[in-house]
């Protein structure tokens, strides 16, 4: 089985920016606590703070990898563009926020691709990334 995490902007900061909403642990450093957790699955990551370069990415993994776990950051609440990409594409996409984007500013309360979605995990920190891999690896 092979999965994706696709991140957006600032999220390469993670572990660095804002550690009262995002925590203080990269997530280079939590990558490597998931593989262990899913030895059998072959997990990658990818992140970018270009919009046009998680489209692209979206269309090369969006028919032949068996799950994708998105988190558009801030492009979640402004991308129409990643929201088509998302539905042109067949391998499921499981969108994650690290933080509740529901007890956040206003703006961040709308998300323009949980309607292309399985589903959508937010304010659960890092973990959530464990818990959409958790659905994705389910037989249900």
């Amino acid at each position: 089985m092979k999965v994706i995490i696709i991140n957006g902007p600032n999220l390469n900061l993670l572990g660095t920016r804002e550690k009262s909403i995002y925590g203080d642990e990269s997530f280079e450093g939590y990558l490597e606590k998931l593989k262990s957790n899913f030895p059998n699955i072959e997990l990658t990551y990818y992140q970018s703070n270009i919009e046009g370069e998680l489209i692209n990415k979206l269309h090369e993994v969006g028919f032949d990898f068996d799950g994708i776990i998105f988190n558009g950051g801030g492009y979640t609440h402004t991308s129409v563009a990643i929201s088509d990409a998302i539905a042109a594409i067949n391998t499921p996409v499981v969108e994650v926020h690290i933080s509740n984007i529901h007890a956040r500013e206003e703006f961040r309360h709308l998300s323009l691709i949980t309607k292309e979605c399985a589903g959508m995990i937010t304010g659960f920190g890092l973990k959530g990334y464990e818990m959409a891999m958790g659905y994705l690896t389910s037989d249900s």
